[in-house]
């Protein structure tokens, strides 16, 4: 059985605005990065990095709708489901894992193989908050 959280309706109505809100941000970041390789010529997909995004993108995607469709406090077919809240909530963090390696291997990408005290500076933070953001 499900629980009755204080301010869940409003929490769950944000988590939803702001996730979407990013994955259109995202969109128009991945829209922009297109175009541009468009003009110079280069090859899309060639790299760990922009795989990696387009998972996530597609991904998000897909989490995103199918937390409207069915999750949605309002009109969600099947929010009281508890299956698919823990399926919604398992693929977002891997999803959340899989945006980590896409930022780690763009910045690898820009500092080169031989910066290794970048990276490390750059991923401690996002390893201290990972349980925080896993939980």
């Amino acid at each position: 059985a499900l629980t009755k959280k204080r301010m869940g309706y409003t929490n769950t109505k944000l988590h939803g605005i702001i996730a979407w809100l990013g994955m259109f941000l995202s969109g128009g970041g991945f829209y922009v990065i297109y175009q541009n390789k468009e003009k110079m010529g280069k090859d899309h997909f060639t790299t760990l990095h922009s795989w990696a995004g387009l998972a996530v993108l597609v991904g998000c995607s897909m989490a995103g709708l199918a937390g409207g469709v069915f999750l949605h406090p309002d009109f969600g077919v099947d929010k009281q489901n508890g299956i698919i809240r823990k399926a919604h909530k398992l693929m977002s963090r891997g999803l959340l894992m899989v945006a980590w390696l896409a930022t780690l291997s763009g910045l690898q990408t820009l500092v080169g193989d031989d910066d290794v005290k970048t990276l490390v500076m750059f991923a401690a933070p996002m390893m201290a908050a990972a349980p925080f953001t896993l939980m």
